[in-house]
């Protein structure tokens, strides 16, 4: 009897997990901003929300509600990954196209199988929403794997700066998972065999911006961050202007080993 009492109370305010996406849900418990699904390259992050609907065959209310988290979890990740399959490597490159390789499908999906959940939101009828992410860096660390080569950073003299702005408005470039710096003759400056072993597993390679202003109020390039201008693009990666690449190979450049780093597209 009492089972029937509360598969009634849910059949009645069916939410949008049981009828579909496109329908209303019952209003949540407690209202929450549901963030925008999909890479946010400034805050290094990929986002996606998850649904799940309640366990009709459960035998009381919260194994129904503890249904629909797990019903949740399995839609975020299948959210998540196709937002990751679109995100872009480099030019002409995303993760999507290197995912026909069994091994990087598998470090792929094991990253996004570690996602974070950042938000839930319940429902009257035990439905469940969740929003969860993923770092970027996590992604660069698996598919951007570090060289022997690496890319050599002066880290000489007084650290006057604590993070780089590139101004690479105008050049058409767009965001991207591995961007490089290039000199003059194609040599690359900067990128993710730069990154510290430390580094690498905490940061991307660079956060995108819209704006100098809002890039130099970036945490993370710091309070007196080096600006300098792209001259050219040549495929994604930004090759410097002299000028620039003077300031940057002269400077202490401890920092893009850090990651420091934010370009700033239209």
């Amino acid at each position: 009897m009492k089972r029937s009492l509360w598969m009634l109370a849910l059949v009645v305010p069916l939410s949008a997990a049981a009828q579909g996406k496109d329908a209303k849900p019952a209003a949540p418990a407690a209202t929450a901003a549901k963030p925008e699904a999909g890479v946010n390259w400034g805050g290094q992050i990929l986002r996606a929300t998850g649904a799940g609907a309640p366990d009709m065959k459960a035998s009381n209310p919260a194994q129904a509600r503890l249904g629909a988290e797990r019903a949740a979890k399995l839609d975020a990740f299948r959210n998540l990954l196709e937002q990751a399959k679109g995100v872009q490597i480099s030019a002409g490159r995303t993760v999507g196209d290197v995912m026909g390789s069994e091994e990087l499908r598998g470090r792929v999906e094991g990253v996004v199988r570690g996602f974070k959940v950042v938000n839930k939101r319940y429902y009257s009828d035990s439905g469940v929403e969740m929003d969860v992410e993923v770092p970027l860096a996590a992604l660069t660390f698996v598919l951007a794997p570090a060289s022997d080569s690496g890319i050599a950073v002066n880290t000489q003299g007084a650290k006057k700066y604590t993070g780089l702005v590139v101004d690479a408005r105008g050049l058409g470039a767009r965001p991207v998972l591995a961007p490089r710096l290039l000199d003059g003759a194609g040599k690359p400056v900067y990128g993710a065999e730069a990154l510290s072993p430390e580094a690498r597993k905490t940061a991307a390679v660079a956060a995108w911006f819209k704006s100098v202003e809002e890039a130099q109020k970036s945490a993370l390039v710091g309070e007196k961050p080096l600006v300098v201008k792209a001259a050219q693009l040549q495929g994604s990666d930004l090759v410097l202007a002299e000028d620039a690449l003077k300031k940057l190979t002269e400077a202490n450049a401890s920092f893009l080993a850090e990651g420091r780093v934010a370009i700033v597209t239209p």
